[in-house]
């Protein structure tokens, strides 16, 4: 079966699935970049596949910002969810453009 992914940055390591997909499903994925990624497990719709293997400990992306820390190694096309990631605190403040000294 063929389903599809959003892909929102080139960085991103995973996708959103746009229905679900099961393993040995291609998962093509389009938006700001494309890939293509074979399914190694079973994920729900609106869920994120990987699309290269995550080492434990590696940074997420998604929308080309980082999302969370791989708490395991997750393989390429594996779900990746809240169970095998964590938030990582972000200092926002420091990254936001304030007054005229960002200008």
């Amino acid at each position: 079966m063929e389903t599809k992914a959003i892909l929102l940055d080139g960085k991103d390591n995973v996708a959103t699935c746009t229905s679900e997909a099961h393993p040995g499903d291609k998962v093509h994925c389009h938006g700001s970049a494309t890939a293509e990624v074979e399914a190694a497990a079973d994920i729900p719709i609106w869920h994120k596949i990987a699309l290269r293997p995550i080492a434990k400990g590696d940074m997420v992306y998604k929308y080309g910002e980082v999302i969370g820390e791989a708490l395991q190694d997750i393989p390429q096309g594996g779900w990746v969810s809240h169970e095998n990631i964590r938030s990582v605190p972000r200092d926002y403040a420091s990254e936001y453009l304030l007054g005229k000294e960002a200008q």
